[in-house]
């Protein structure tokens, strides 16, 4: 995992740190056990159990050390941190798509706690890309296979 920043909103933040304490003090000791009781079983050449527990303690680890990452280069979003009228990470954006009558209301955060279907887009996805910057007014275009795809900005809040 890179250096770069992870942005986060606060409720984000508390978050990953609730998941990274639970993963090491329920589910590490829960494997761990697992692990012990595959090897009791003895014969390790065709153990199911044993491989399926390795598999979730890697899986285990390989998480606390994204989170340990992602954690560690976390930047805390402020909710007024955008300038105003500008659309920045934070933003709450209301946008209305060409075509539709519907307006889409979306929370600009970081990839980490990206989650389309609660409304809270990525600044790194192709949505969050064009938006941001954009004002009131302005449309943003994101490019995609079936061609353009236009959205009037209406809001920011």
């Amino acid at each position: 995992m890179s250096e770069r920043p992870v942005y986060l909103t606060k409720d984000g933040y508390e978050q990953l740190v609730e998941e990274l304490n639970q993963l090491k003090t329920v589910q590490r000791p829960k494997v761990a056990q697992r692990l012990h009781d595959a090897l009791a079983e003895g014969e390790l050449i065709e153990n199911a159990e044993l491989e399926d527990a390795r598999r979730e303690q890697a899986f285990t680890e390989q998480r606390i050390y994204n989170l340990e990452q992602q954690l560690r280069n976390a930047v805390l979003i402020e909710q007024n941190q955008p300038a105003a009228g500008i659309v920045g990470i934070g933003s709450h954006i209301t946008v209305l798509e060409e075509g539709l009558s519907t307006p889409e209301v979306y929370h600009m955060v970081g990839s980490a706690e990206a989650s389309p279907l609660e409304g809270k887009i990525s600044n790194e996805s192709p949505l969050g890309k064009v938006l941001l910057g954009k004002r009131v007014g302005d449309k943003a275009i994101v490019r995609a296979p079936d061609g353009d795809i236009v959205f009037k900005i209406l809001e920011i809040a």
